[in-house]
């Protein structure tokens, strides 16, 4: 007779009968609580949130406190901002408070003396005003830090970029008719010219979306125009878009020279996907332009593809070299602060609703690649590669600091 093993109950009974239904529970979102400090620097006249974007956030439940007077310069006042459900600060360091800050100029050195540890920033960088000391302050706090230029989109695009650079080719085009002028002490030259009078020659440098509206703007003002780039691909899709056959070209040096010597306008429409843009006219180049000829350098926010460029202000937006007038404001958009305002707060109320669905603003970088690509600094780590090649500092891969985290 075989031996019977007797099996506790607990073991058996309820093996096969029917269980509840076990659903996917949603992780609870975590609320924000955002700040937006007034901008002070660059003579910046944006703000990051407009009120119809706050009642959005707020709406949803989060928390915005917005300092005094931030949206004077775009025409938004503090009533309107605190109507749409903001918090009024009088000090900045109330601001400070929050722990995702937003801002459309880069943080001044008294703004990051006010980070505290695990902040999130979303600002501009503005390459050619980045420091060395700058970073160093940043990664002493360990706060993440993710740049405008460098976020993406679904499409793997650059979608705060984009938005900025069609303001910036139509707003681009319209200084550089007002500074041929003789208001502007220019050359007293009409953009379009009139019959029996030939119009100016404008120069775009690139073929991306700045170059795409400056074109139309120049065309519809009637002025020539002459295109040059290194992507067949982006030549032949602005010549679509733009709907009329417009003058293109490859950089070649011996024909970019013959265009610059005879132009009235350049306008340098580079843009690099993740580091500095490359200088495209010598100092030689410059010297032999038109006396009275102007340069709008639209690159200027990441280093300027004339050898000529330096950072500028809407204060004294213009220098001269070689008698021709240089043109290099970095937030350029800021001249229609209202529009520009709208269009970066358009952009950035999805990634914030976004973030709610993911959990946290952290746990969006980790989801969203897009997102992720504009991160620079990760708690005292800097993670782009062409920043630390810049400044000549270590390097961290961001994807690992995020899975060990995780």
């Amino acid at each position: 007779m075989e031996r019977q093993i007797k099996i506790p109950k607990i073991f058996t009974e309820g093996q096969f009968a029917t269980q509840e239904e076990r659903l996917a529970v949603r992780r609870k979102p975590n609320k924000l609580f955002i700040g937006i400090p007034k901008e002070t620097s660059f003579q910046e006249n944006r703000i990051a949130l407009t009120p119809s974007s706050i009642a959005t956030l707020t709406g949803q439940g989060h928390r915005v406190v917005v300092e005094t007077m931030a949206g004077k310069k775009a025409n938004f006042s503090d009533h309107q901002l605190s109507e749409a459900g903001a918090e009024i600060a009088y000090d900045k360091k109330h601001v400070f408070e929050a722990s995702v800050i937003l801002k459309v100029a880069p943080l001044t050195m008294e703004e990051v003396e006010m980070l505290t540890l695990n902040q999130v920033i979303i600002s501009p960088i503005h390459l050619p005003t980045l420091t060395e000391a700058y970073i160093a302050k940043l990664r002493q706090k360990r706060v993440i830090a993710l740049a405008w230029e460098y976020i993406k989109d679904q499409a793997d695009t650059f979608p705060i970029v984009r938005t900025l650079s069609e303001m910036a080719g139509i707003t681009a085009m319209l200084t550089a008719a007002e500074l041929l002028s003789k208001n502007a002490n220019g050359p007293g030259v009409l953009l379009g010219g009139i019959p029996g009078v030939p119009p100016a020659k404008v120069v775009i440098l690139g073929a991306g979306v700045v170059a795409e509206h400056a074109t139309r703007t120049a065309l519809g003002l009637g002025a020539e125009v002459r295109i040059f780039d290194n992507n067949i691909y982006k030549l032949k899709r602005l010549q679509q878009n733009v709907s009329q056959p417009v003058y293109t070209s490859a950089i070649n040096p011996l024909f970019l020279e013959q265009e610059l010597y005879t132009a009235d306008v350049v306008i340098g429409a580079m843009h690099s996907p993740e580091g500095r843009t490359p200088v495209i006219v010598s100092e030689d180049m410059v010297e032999k332009m038109k006396r009275g000829s102007v340069i709008i350098d639209v690159s200027i926010d990441q280093g300027g593809c004339f050898a000529t460029s330096r950072v500028t202000t809407h204060d004294n937006p213009t220098f001269k070299i070689y008698d021709v007038v240089h043109y290099c404001v970095p937030n350029i958009a800021s001249r229609v602060a209202r529009t520009a305002s709208l269009a970066v707060s358009n952009i950035l109320t999805p990634i914030l609703l976004q973030a709610e669905g993911a959990g946290s603003i952290e746990r969006m970088i980790y989801q969203n690649k897009g997102f992720r690509h504009g991160v620079y600094i990760y708690k005292g780590s800097l993670t782009n590669y062409h920043l630390s090649q810049r400044f000549h500092l270590k390097y961290t891969d961001l994807d690992l600091l995020l899975t060990s985290n995780f």
